[in-house]
């Protein structure tokens, strides 16, 4: 009879086929890009500036570029926001000082008329750069330290709880690699950066990836002292199914609204939206198909399900 823990060899190869394009992708950007890292950052993790223009008349990408290259900013990135006719773009620079960067904005209110209620200017010195990116870093340790001892004590009380816990980091370690090298492949494709709201992004991710996973422990939990007759990997099967539709369900509805809002949502939003909807799927997957199957591959000392049952 098939059963998703006999077969997970095939969902741990999977796993692998799906993370390692994005660790490939992450070591790629890490060699050619000018910061060296993983991604491409955003001024929020560089030090460097934002400017959110909004024109009254069309204005072309060459007259934005060319204006910020003749005021000396070299290689700037500019992104249209929004439709054509809002007339919204973003330019991303080098670190410029206040008032050099009052002067560009003067240079290209000369050149078409801006919206001075409409346009920013955001601006981050290296050490604040360093100091978001050492923040993001703990609150992902953090927050692992925090899950990891959240399901000990919780199931304190059943065989091994703490290869429970482990199963669970593990997941959600899936869930963040799927998401970040996701994010770096269109990193290197698309042109995409990653900003403060990566993180939240990574963050909720993990979020979304625990719960269902906890879910499913707690039932194996329940079965464990209601069919004591009978092998662990029957249980964690009955456990599963019992918890599928609930999990698929409340996924599904969750996965419908995040492709909605990625569809007509904003562009300044939409990054963000995606990294949601890419940890959500893997979150789903993963606590059934990575966490449980990995306890059970540990319980029962085969951990890819290649091993005979001896008949009764």
């Amino acid at each position: 009879m098939f059963t998703i823990v006999q077969r997970r060899k095939i969902w741990f190869l999977l796993s692998i086929v799906i993370i390692v394009p994005g660790i490939v992708a992450m070591i790629y950007n890490t060699i050619t890009l000018p910061t060296h890292s993983p991604w491409r950052l955003s001024v929020d993790f560089r030090e460097g500036n934002r400017f959110e223009l909004k024109f009254t008349q069309p204005i072309t990408e060459d007259q934005l570029r060319n204006t910020f290259v003749e005021n000396g900013v070299s290689s700037p990135q500019i992104t249209r926001l929004g439709k054509e006719a809002d007339n919204t773009w973003q330019v991303r620079t080098e670190y410029i000082e206040g008032d050099k960067a009052q002067v560009l904005r003067d240079k290209l209110n000369a050149v078409v008329p801006l919206d001075q209620g409409k346009t920013s200017i955001e601006s981050v010195s290296k050490s604040v750069a360093d100091q978001v990116t050492t923040t993001a870093f703990v609150a992902v340790i953090v927050s692992s330290v925090m899950i990891l001892l959240f399901i000990w004590i919780t199931f304190r009380k059943a065989s091994h709880s703490i290869r429970y816990s482990i199963a669970a980091i593990v997941a959600m370690v899936h869930d963040v690699l799927v998401a970040a090298g996701v994010m770096a492949i269109f990193s290197a494709v698309l042109g995409w950066e990653i900003d403060a709201l990566f993180l939240t992004a990574i963050l909720t991710v993990i979020g979304f990836s625990v719960p269902d996973t906890i879910v499913v422990y707690d039932r194996i939990r329940e079965n464990l002292g209601r069919y004591k007759g009978m092998d662990f990997e029957t249980i964690v099967s009955r456990s599963i199914v019992e918890t599928l539709h609930r999990s698929l369900t409340i996924s599904l509805i969750n996965m419908l609204v995040m492709f909605a809002i990625l569809v007509f949502g904003g562009a300044s939003i939409r990054q963000f939206v995606a990294v949601l909807l890419i940890g959500l799927v893997s979150g789903t997957y993963s606590s059934i198909f990575t966490a449980v199957p990995m306890v059970v591959g540990w319980e029962t000392g085969d951990f890819w399900g290649t091993k005979k049952k001896k008949a009764a």
